[in-house]
């Protein structure tokens, strides 16, 4: 009786080395992207973290130029990049009279138009899909130590300064009145963001890596009204995805990157009707009805 359902939901990960690492990569990459999904979410910042993820792709096109596939100078290349773009983009923000969400816009663009030309200019179709799309399945020792290593560095952080994210989050006018180092916090989770897309490119790219943080928060929101809540059920959502989404992969033989997305999605879309936070059959409930 349980054959069936062992060889559909946990033959894979027993048999199959490349997919548990693929596992132990998912849930690494959702125990730190998670949160800062929900913080992004929170602090209406969705479009920063979709511009980020595009804005390491120049500076891993360049890494690729240099070194090949090589995850060093991929990573430096990604990080770099990443980092130059949160600084233009807060200094352009701050000091210009162009609204935050078109400076974004312009950066997104802009970062992807150049990444994939530079990857085109000197690479294969395969080298470029690579880039944007990763392989989830093909992480090996060396991309799982980076994916491991980024986590817990961001897991740390996560755990030293919440308190202050949170209030930078809710109420960044007290912070800012109660602490010199306000602005610090602004740029220390997109920083941890752009850690965070570096990691995840090798896995799912830089395209799918985004996805990964935000649209488990999304679809946490749906399930809980308080902070801590919402960021356990966006880790929740993760894992289940990336499990789900690996599991359709391998036996579908579709795109991992793509599969734990969609994955996620699909939690998304449920949970946008049955949530009993805000999801729409709730509130079809609480719709007074007309009397005439």
């Amino acid at each position: 009786m349980l054959d069936p359902f062992y060889s559909l939901l946990i033959e894979p990960f027993a048999a199959f080395g490349f997919m548990r690492r693929a596992m132990v990569a998912a849930l690494a990459l959702t125990i730190s992207g998670t949160p800062l999904g929900v913080l992004l979410m929170l602090r209406r910042m969705g479009l920063m973290g979709d511009t980020l993820s595009h804005a390491v792709l120049p500076g891993v096109a360049t890494g690729f130029i240099i070194g090949g596939l090589s995850l060093f100078w991929m990573s430096l290349g990604g990080m770099v990049a990443g980092i130059a773009v949160v600084l233009l983009a807060g200094a352009l923000a701050r000091g210009t009279a162009l609204r935050e969400d078109m400076t974004l816009a312009a950066l997104f663009v802009i970062a992807l138009a150049i990444g994939v030309s530079l990857v085109a200019r000197v690479g294969s179709p395969a080298d470029l899909l690579h880039v944007l799309f990763g392989s989830l399945l093909a992480v090996d020792d060396h991309s799982l130590l980076l994916i491991a290593g980024v986590s817990s560095v961001t897991v740390l952080a996560l755990m030293v300064g919440w308190r202050a994210f949170a209030l930078d989050t809710f109420d960044p006018g007290f912070l800012a009145a109660q602490s010199r180092s306000a602005g610090f916090w602004y740029y220390a989770i997109l920083t941890l963001v752009v850690l965070n897309l570096v990691a995840a490119y090798q896995a799912v790219g830089t395209m799918m890596a985004v996805g990964m943080m935000i649209v488990p928060a999304a679809a946490a929101r749906f399930w809980s009204q308080e902070l801590a809540g919402v960021t356990t059920a966006a880790a929740v959502i993760g894992a289940l995805a990336a499990y789900g989404g690996l599991l359709i992969s391998f036996h579908l033989d579709l795109p991992s990157g793509p599969s734990v997305i969609l994955g996620a999605g699909a939690v998304f879309l449920v949970s946008a009707v049955v949530g009993p936070v805000g999801g729409l059959a709730r509130r079809m409930i609480r719709r007074p009805h007309l009397t005439g």
